[in-house]
């Protein structure tokens, strides 16, 4: 369901600053993602990507979609967000649609999330992927456009990029 403008809410002026920092995921985008197939190849896939402050503007809320050229949906679910000012960490996660299942993102246990001026990044456990780890980093980050990069681990060591995913604020 698309939101107006007006409903993506707005972040509250006594929420920790910190969350502004998510403020590019705000509206609706789309775009498309690059997946790297068994055999090497990549596939071509259509997504969006829509996000909106929540509670009180003290969260976000981002909803995500993936198809196939085809039209199949192979990925839908929501991403939310928030900042624990007092211990100073991401407290993030991510509900599958199609299965019911939640993902914790940026563990603690797994090395929280970084943010720097350039990037966000950070690593979760997969459930359902055929490796161990995801390191998904957010770049070339602006108010119309962002690049999420999906690298994939069974060790933690040894990285490969299985998943770009270039978005673009969406156009009315």
């Amino acid at each position: 369901m698309r939101r107006d403008e007006k409903d993506y809410g707005k972040l509250n002026p006594k929420a920790p600053g910190e969350l502004a920092r998510w403020a590019f995921l705000i509206g609706a985008r789309s775009g498309e993602a690059k997946l790297k197939q068994d055999d090497g190849t990549w596939q071509t896939l259509r997504i969006t990507w829509e996000g909106c402050y929540i509670l009180d503007g003290y969260a976000i809320e981002d909803e995500y979609r993936m198809w196939t050229a085809a039209g199949e949906l192979l990925v839908l679910g929501l991403n939310f967000r928030a900042y624990d000012a007092k211990n100073k960490t991401w407290n993030m996660k991510w509900l599958n649609g199609l299965n019911g299942t939640w993902t914790d993102l940026g563990d603690p246990k797994l090395g929280g999330v970084h943010v720097d001026e350039k990037s966000i990044w950070y690593i979760l456990e997969e459930s359902l992927a055929h490796h161990a780890l995801t390191r998904a980093t957010y770049t070339n980050i602006s108010p119309d456009h962002f690049t999420w990069r999906g690298e994939r681990s069974s060790d933690g060591k040894i990285w490969e990029e299985f998943l770009i995913v270039d978005v673009h604020r969406a156009k009315n």
